[in-house]
């Protein structure tokens, strides 16, 4: 394995523009990579953020039960609309190189705050549920993308962003574990989201992404084919979009669970999306 370089500077030479000698479609394009083609990861990792952001303000309220703020709470609209806004800003930051180290850093300390103060008490509470843990492991794969975010944009020594980002990948791989447990553990609910048109079966299906789940899991852990598995990943989570959540928004389209369902997937894409970056970031082979 090749010695970790900071991704936005060892695809610089490749992707810098050349204007002398160059017609204009091919300045077009070069000017296309230099802007798009490297951040693509954190682009998307960002809208999913400012998705989520939207929802909320949309609702003026949490992300339901991936933000599982007790109605108790002292102004609670009023905090729904404050980590809406942070969401919304902190995605519009990570769209810019020059704030998109803040915006990663905001993400992912929100998150990670969703973790522990959301998530964590419900485990504790009821450890037994695997549900909660599912609820942990999902917050705890936009804190990893945050971590890897960061460590993009903010053009870390490769030795930094080597460690960095190797300690996302592992913390990725297990939440990747839960999602896998939890296709299997609730098979039946599972397999009602896969649409019934399918060949082979809603159940197949349910079985096989769990199982997608784990293998992209072992292949970060291991680095055998950890960039091919990352992609994958992020292709399934893409057909996840197209084939279970984005329907969803057409059959109910007040529904604030699947608009959020929608939001978080986004969110998950990004994610996986700037952890299969990274990855070839440290391997430019794909190893």
């Amino acid at each position: 394995m090749n010695n970790p370089k900071p991704y936005l500077e060892e695809r610089q030479a490749s992707v810098r523009p050349a204007f002398h000698g160059r017609d204009a479609g091919s300045f077009s394009i070069d000017i296309f990579a230099r802007y798009f083609g490297r951040r693509i990861g954190l682009r998307v990792y960002g809208c999913g953020a400012v998705a989520l952001g939207m929802v909320g303000l949309a609702w003026g309220d949490f992300a339901l039960v991936w933000q599982p703020v007790p109605s108790n709470v002292p102004d609670r609209t009023a905090l729904a609309y404050a980590v809406a806004g942070v969401l919304l800003i902190a995605g519009l930051a990570v769209q810019w190189e020059r704030t998109a180290r803040a915006g990663a850093i905001a993400l992912t300390a929100l998150y990670a705050l969703c973790v522990g103060l959301l998530h964590i008490p419900r485990v504790v509470a009821q450890p037994s549920d695997l549900s909660t843990w599912a609820g942990v492991a999902e917050q705890l794969a936009l804190v990893a993308g945050g971590l890897v975010a960061f460590a993009t944009a903010a053009r870390i020594d490769g030795r930094t962003f080597g460690r960095l980002t190797r300690f996302a990948h592992l913390i990725f791989a297990v939440c990747l574990f839960s999602f896998g447990l939890v296709h299997f553990y609730y098979i039946d609910a599972t397999a009602s989201y896969v649409p019934a048109w399918l060949p082979a079966g809603q159940v197949f299906w349910a079985c096989a992404t769990g199982v997608a789940h784990w293998a992209a899991a072992v292949a970060i852990i291991t680095g055998i084919l950890a960039s091919t598995g990352a992609r994958l990943l992020t292709a399934m989570f893409v057909v996840f979009g197209v084939l279970v959540h984005a329907p969803s928004i057409f059959i109910v389209p007040a529904s604030h669970l699947n608009w959020t369902a929608n939001a978080m997937n986004l969110a998950l894409i990004g994610a996986a999306w700037v952890i299969a970056d990274s990855i070839e970031a440290r391997s430019p082979d794909g190893g």
